[in-house]
């Protein structure tokens, strides 16, 4: 009775170590393509430009604010409405002055990823042979 049971557990185990090797070249056919050269630098850029446009955005805002504050201060009939205007103001030049930071630290940002980019495209292109 014993060789039934040895003869079925030695089924089992080819059976387990047959059906391992098959998924293990199934999924090896299913590896995604290699990704496109400089794709890594190409979506930097793109992010480095969105945010830019957002952080652009912001300092326009910003620069808006500011203005009106200035037309408050202009506009403040006795000191009470006066300096509570010039807070105001205050606080909007320095909201403007960190999207105006901002703002630049984007534009470095930017303009970094599209040095990679331009690097790596470099890399990519062929040396063409002089004749």
């Amino acid at each position: 009775m014993l060789k039934p049971v040895r003869l079925s557990a030695a089924v089992a185990g080819l059976a387990l170590t047959l059906g391992s090797l098959t998924v293990a070249t199934a999924h090896a056919e299913d590896t995604p393509p290699p990704p496109a050269p400089c794709a890594q630098e190409s979506a930097q850029v793109d992010k480095a430009e969105d945010a830019l446009a957002r952080v652009t955005a912001v300092f326009e805002r910003q620069k808006e604010r500011v203005a009106k504050a200035k037309v408050k201060v202009d506009k403040a009939d006795n000191a009470n409405e006066r300096a509570k205007a010039k807070k105001q103001l205050a606080v909007a030049k320095s909201k403007r002055d960190e999207a105006k930071k901002a703002k630049k630290a984007q534009q470095q940002r930017l303009a970094k990823a599209l040095e990679r980019l331009a690097e790596c495209e470099a890399e990519q292109t062929p040396p063409t042979p002089a004749p």
